[in-house]
């Protein structure tokens, strides 16, 4: 069998991320189906219960999920290409590092890892100076905890560095 060498024209195909997300939403919508069956689709004496509302919503992404499965399939090209694969690595350059934010917000709160964030986007990314990154990176996070936390009264999760500076 003979090796195929990838190409900088190569990645995944339009059909196969359509049908891949119709799937992936057609599974979501299953588990809040099934979720919102256990907690309750009818309605109670107080009116409808926790699972009345997701039941229907979960139930028109189930019907969207099997239309785009539908004309996917029957649709779109085999060959038609969605985004090639350094196109793909650069829209994962912003995923990781996004999705680990969200994880680092319950243990050290949202100003600090926001700083994290956009300290690295900013130097990472964007090639700015470190003194006009370490202004920004601080100066967004002051101006979000004045406007919800001081004008808004809404608190944000806070970590053991907030915490400590007794915010």
């Amino acid at each position: 069998m003979a090796k195929r060498s990838l190409k900088a024209t190569d990645g995944p195909s339009h059909r196969g991320v359509e049908v891949g997300v119709a799937i992936a939403m057609a599974a979501f919508a299953g588990i809040v189906i099934y979720g919102s069956i256990k907690a309750g689709i009818n309605w109670g004496a107080e009116g409808p219960r926790a699972g009345f509302f997701p039941f229907y919503i979960a139930l028109f992404i189930l019907l969207a999920s099997a239309v785009n499965l539908f004309t996917a399939l029957i649709d779109l090209p085999r060959d038609k290409l969605f985004a090639e694969w350094g196109q793909m690595l650069r829209v994962l350059w912003v995923v990781i590092p996004t999705a680990i934010y969200v994880a680092l917000i319950p243990n050290i709160g949202i100003y600090f890892a926001s700083a994290l964030l956009i300290a690295l986007f900013m130097k990472w990314l964007g090639k700015y100076q470190w003194h006009i990154v370490a202004l920004v990176a601080a100066g967004v996070p002051l101006g979000t905890f004045l406007v919800f936390e001081k004008w808004f009264l809404v608190p944000l999760p806070k970590g053991p560095v907030e915490n400590w500076l007794g915010f």
